[in-house]
C-alpha cells in the first residue's frame, strides 16, 4: 500500500468520526509488518477527558486483534472538509504509537511522511525508565 492511499484510508476512516463537541473529525489508518490496515476515528465525549482520538482507536483496536508491529499510519483531520493541512498527532497518541514503535515509524500527513523521532523525540520509554 503507497502512503498516499494509506493517507486516503485515513480520510475515509474520519467520516465515522463523532466529534459533535468540537466538529473536528479526524480519522488514523495503521498498517502492520504484514500489510494488515486498520482504521481508526475520534470518538468525543461530553466529558472531555474520556474522549478518543483517531491514531489510539487504531492502534487499540490492532492490539486487541493481537497486531503488535506496525510499519506506518496516516492521519487526516479537518472540521471543514479539506484535509490538505497536517493533521498532527498529540503527545498521548504519539506515547502509544511509541510504545509498539521505533524512532524510523513512519507518520504519513497531508503534507508527506516523517518519522516519529521527528514528532516525539525524547518520549518515555522502558529504557527511559533505567
Amino acid at each position: 500500500m503507497t502512503y498516499d492511499e494509506l493517507f486516503d484510508e485515513a480520510v475515509k476512516a474520519s467520516r465515522n468520526s463523532y466529534s459533535k463537541y468540537s466538529g473536528f473529525s479526524v480519522g488514523a489508518a495503521l498498517l502492520t509488518l504484514d500489510g494488515k490496515l486498520f482504521t481508526g476515528c475520534n470518538i468525543e465525549n461530553s466529558s472531555y477527558s474520556l474522549t478518543n482520538c483517531a491514531e489510539r482507536t487504531a492502534v487499540f483496536k490492532a492490539v486487541s486483534e493481537g497486531y503488535t508491529e506496525f510499519s506506518a499510519i496516516a492521519v487526516a483531520g479537518s472540521a471543514t472538509g479539506d484535509f490538505s493541512k497536517p493533521c498532527y498527532p498529540c503527545g498521548a497518541c504519539l506515547q502509544v504509537l511509541g510504545e509498539f514503535c521505533g524512532d524510523d515509524f513512519t507518520v504519513v500527513l497531508s503534507d508527506g511522511a516523517h518519522r516519529l523521532s521527528d514528532f516525539f523525540p525524547m518520549r518515555f520509554s522502558e529504557e527511559s525508565m533505567k
